[in-house]
């Protein structure tokens, strides 16, 4: 079992991590803390033999998924480039070039996905559109969250391979 030092040292190390991946010193805080809920749920169930490597792990993409969120609603702005009339300025309407861009990505995808079955296809846009989480799409469909974790590993491969250099 880690002593209190060891978990400070930890926390610190993630934390330095976060925060050099551009997270602010309270955010860092929060999805460290966020990552060892995680890690002290998930360890009531399964055997973490590496609880440090789950912790950093999970942390950094906690972050990531922070980051598209923003990134997706709009909310991330670099105020450092920006001046004030011009961020009033800013038209927030996609380009045409974005907008076609977004609609061919769109297109290929839903190209990917017909090659998984309706079952698969159906988990995936779950998680991914409708933001619900492994627990509740398990739940939803009468399986297992180790089932739902290997539909959305074959769906992901089956885009992943089907955007590939595209």
């Amino acid at each position: 079992m880690a002593t209190v030092k060891d978990w400070r040292a930890l926390f610190s190390r993630v934390k330095a991590a976060l925060m050099h991946r551009g997270c602010t010193s309270d955010d860092a805080d929060d999805l460290a803390q966020e990552a060892y809920l995680k890690l002290m749920c998930y360890e009531l169930k399964h055997t973490v033999m590496k609880p440090d490597a789950f912790l950093m792990r999970t942390a950094l993409n906690l972050a990531i998924d922070a980051y598209r969120v923003q990134r997706n609603r709009g909310e991330l702005v670099l105020l450092e480039e920006m001046t004030l009339d011009e961020l009033v300025r800013a038209d927030p309407v996609p380009t045409t070039e974005a907008t076609v861009l977004a609609k061919e990505r769109l297109a290929r995808l839903a190209e990917s996905l017909m090659d998984v079955g309706v079952k698969t296809r159906r988990i995936y846009l779950a998680h991914r559109l409708d933001g619900m989480t492994y627990p509740e799409i398990a739940q939803h469909h009468g399986m297992s969250v180790s089932a739902v974790e290997k539909h959305m590993a074959k769906a992901t491969m089956a885009v992943m391979q089907w955007m590939e250099g595209w």
